[in-house]
């Protein structure tokens, strides 16, 4: 396979431009973290990114950074880090689930768009991209957004961006937001609760007054198989998490009254700070069905679904498949481990999903199974149609990760 390494944005236009008068698509890569997400692509070219790796800018005090895409995110966190700010969406590490070298880099952790348990209160990370500089299928250079906020440039197409997955521009560049990091944080955790109750219990604690950053439940047969932080928090049994962050004072006390509105669920214990950060580290990243574990061999499903479902869908789930569940988001994210098969019970896990509204998308399976069944959640004929205007007027050659998103298709 021909590796195109690219130094610049010029670089970028030429190796596209080449492509689209050769009509040789192009598979876009970082570091190949997440190659083996998505369907097998139809080429032999690649197109690195992974030379495009500077900070062009980062000022701590107006809580912003520009970076280049190839920019490897654990450096980036590291650097912002270091000033106490972070990324407040928590950019998952999906090499835990993949069994890949690193977390990859900046453009990767946008095109997929997968953000981690403080989404249902910082927002997503295209909440948080200000503006991008990219390359699309026709081999222009172009500039979407600004370095503020508060951005008037006509079309939001960092939005676009964001989760695209490479097939509709080469990003180059890009501005994020970053955050202050809470100076403290405290977990709660109810023990024994089904997945009903957890879901009711994890409701609760998001629709109160006290400002819940995350709500997660691990039922006990998704603990057996976990390592690291979770191995420890309970024998075999369900377990409730909600956590709580901001100034000392302010955390401590709201842990306090979140723990009395609870009580009717269960006996209430803490985590703090540390031990605490350890625990949603391991949950962002879905330890419980990590590449090296015991379900290390089973495809891995990730469903998006109206939180006061979650529960109702993941034990019917559970059942029908012979897998185990991890519910984050308060139960409006499941993650589902299946035992191995020729299409990892797309059906059967398709069809209870759809029938609550939600999607569900194939993160981990072998290269055969995502050959012969939709990775991503297919859509309805008019959306799929708009969807592809859309892509074809950003690359109509279709030269950009051509395949990767639809079985059989252009994007």
């Amino acid at each position: 396979m021909d590796t195109l390494k690219v130094r610049d944005a010029k670089d970028v236009e030429e190796v596209v431009r080449a492509a689209v008068a050769s009509e040789q698509p192009l598979e876009v890569i970082g570091h190949g973290s997440k190659r083996a997400i998505g369907h097998p692509m139809p080429t032999n070219a690649l197109l690195d990114v992974s030379a495009l790796n500077a900070v062009t800018s980062y000022e701590p005090n107006e809580l912003i950074i520009t970076v280049q895409v190839g920019a490897p995110l654990a450096d980036v966190q590291s650097l912002i880090d270091a000033k106490n700010q972070q990324f407040a969406f928590e950019p998952m590490d999906i090499s835990v689930l993949l069994g890949t070298a690193g977390a990859g880099t900046i453009g990767g952790m946008i095109g997929a768009g997968l953000a981690g348990p403080r989404r249902i209160k910082a927002g997503g990370i295209r909440d948080h991209l200000l503006g991008a500089h990219a390359v699309s299928g026709f081999g222009d250079s172009f500039k979407t957004g600004g370095r503020v906020v508060k951005n008037v440039t006509g079309y939001d197409l960092c939005k676009l961006l964001t989760g695209s997955w490479g097939t509709l521009a080469v990003m180059t560049e890009v501005t994020l937001k970053v955050m202050p990091k809470p100076e403290a944080e405290r977990t709660l955790v109810l023990r024994g609760l089904d997945d009903i109750t957890a879901n009711k219990a994890m409701t609760a604690a998001l629709g109160s007054p006290f400002d819940v950053s995350g709500a997660a439940h691990l039922p006990g047969s998704a603990l057996r198989s976990a390592g690291g932080a979770l191995a420890g928090l309970a024998s075999g049994q369900p377990v409730t998490l909600v956590r709580l962050e901001g100034i000392s004072a302010s955390a401590a006390h709201r842990a306090a009254s979140l723990s009395q509105t609870l009580s009717s669920f269960g006996v209430v214990d803490s985590l703090a700070d540390d031990a605490s950060a350890a625990i949603w580290s391991a949950l962002r990243d879905v330890v419980p069905f990590a590449a090296n574990g015991a379900l290390g061999a089973w495809p891995v499903w990730r469903i998006v679904c109206p939180p006061a479902s979650g529960g109702a869908l993941g034990q019917a789930l559970s059942r029908a498949t012979g897998g185990d569940v991890v519910y984050d988001w308060g139960g409006g994210l499941i993650w589902a481990a299946v035992p191995p098969g020729a299409d990892a019970q797309a059906m059967l896990v398709r069809g209870q999903v759809e029938a609550i509204g939600g999607h569900a998308t194939l993160i981990r399976a072998t290269e055969d199974v995502r050959r012969a069944v939709d990775v991503f959640q297919p859509q309805a004929a008019g959306l799929a149609a708009l969807g592809e205007r859309v892509r074809a007027s950003f690359d109509p050659r279709s030269v950009l990760n051509r395949g990767r998103m639809m079985r059989g298709g252009a994007a």
